[in-house]
């Protein structure tokens, strides 16, 4: 079992920045790979970047690329994604989510366990 509590979201002027974390309990959360996904409201849930368990690979939606960055420090069992130059589009309750499988993760079905959410709301 793996629990997963993110934090860090708010509000923030278009054009900012927002670090958002996960922290994740359970002997075995370094073996799991972790991304981030969104959902904002009245849209499908869409797949924002992965990590490998070893965070040598990482993995973007074509729309985050260059403004977002994922990363993971093992030993603190947290997983970070570092939002800049935000944008009203990128309003949305985010989440992180874990998975075993280490595959196809743009897609939410392969990840077990999520967190509960925190909501980044961006401002004109």
């Amino acid at each position: 079992q793996v629990q997963l509590v993110e934090s860090g979201g708010g509000l923030v002027q278009a054009g900012g920045s927002l670090r958002l974390s996960c922290a994740a309990s359970g002997r075995t959360s370094s073996s799991y790979a972790m991304g981030w996904f969104r959902q904002a409201p009245g849209k499908e849930r869409e797949f924002v970047a992965a990590i490998t368990r070893s965070g040598g690979t990482t993995y973007y939606a074509d729309s985050m690329k260059g403004r977002f960055t994922i990363s993971r420090d093992n030993a603190k069992n947290t997983v970070y994604l570092q939002m800049n130059n935000l944008k009203e589009g990128d309003t949305a309750v985010y989440y992180c989510a874990a998975q075993i499988i280490h595959r196809n993760y743009e897609l939410p079905t392969y990840y077990s366990y999520w967190g509960q959410g925190t909501q980044v709301t961006v401002s004109s």
